[in-house]
């Protein structure tokens, strides 16, 4: 049976050793784990996890401070008052499709709305078209702003939408 709730440290722990496991030598994931679990513990973001029979399987975080690394200080995609980030939004393959990444953002976007955000922001690679179409579906049909990726070179496309 599925669940959707915000993580404990020991559920956000599980989930990114799972992720590294998946990605091994790439440190970068190893630095997001540290990263992702302090902007919890501060209150800077919210992990939000879609369980099956008690395992985190899927997982999106709400990033809410500008100072919080994948904002990078850009107070559009995040400014701590009135704009939300989603981050970090995935689920393992297994479940794809299934609805609960959907229902998971709807839960994040009620907390957001909840502490009094207005706005909630998403990026997506402009290539990833399957993606794109949904979060266009969920609402996010404002592009805000675009940037070229450092790391890979992929266009990141800045979507936005009001909560109501």
């Amino acid at each position: 049976m599925f669940d959707h709730r915000i993580a404990t440290i020991e559920t956000l722990t599980q989930i990114w050793d799972y992720n590294i496991a998946r990605h091994p030598g790439d440190v970068r994931w190893v630095n997001w784990k540290e990263q992702y679990i302090a902007q919890h513990q501060s209150g800077m973001g919210t992990t939000f996890l879609v369980f099956w029979d008690g395992e985190p399987v899927g997982e999106g975080t709400l990033l809410f401070s500008p100072d919080c690394g994948a904002i990078g200080g850009n107070t559009a995609l995040a400014d701590g008052k009135t704009v939300a980030n989603v981050n970090a939004l995935r689920i393992r393959k297994e479940y794809e499709g299934q609805g609960q990444i959907s229902q998971l953002v709807k839960r994040m976007e009620a907390h957001a709305a909840s502490l009094g955000y207005s706005r909630m922001t998403i990026g997506v690679n402009a290539s990833e078209t399957r993606n794109l179409g949904i979060y266009l579906h969920w609402g996010y049909d404002r592009l805000l702003q675009w940037e070229v990726d450092p790391d890979d070179g992929e266009l990141v496309l800045y979507l936005e939408k009001d909560l109501k």
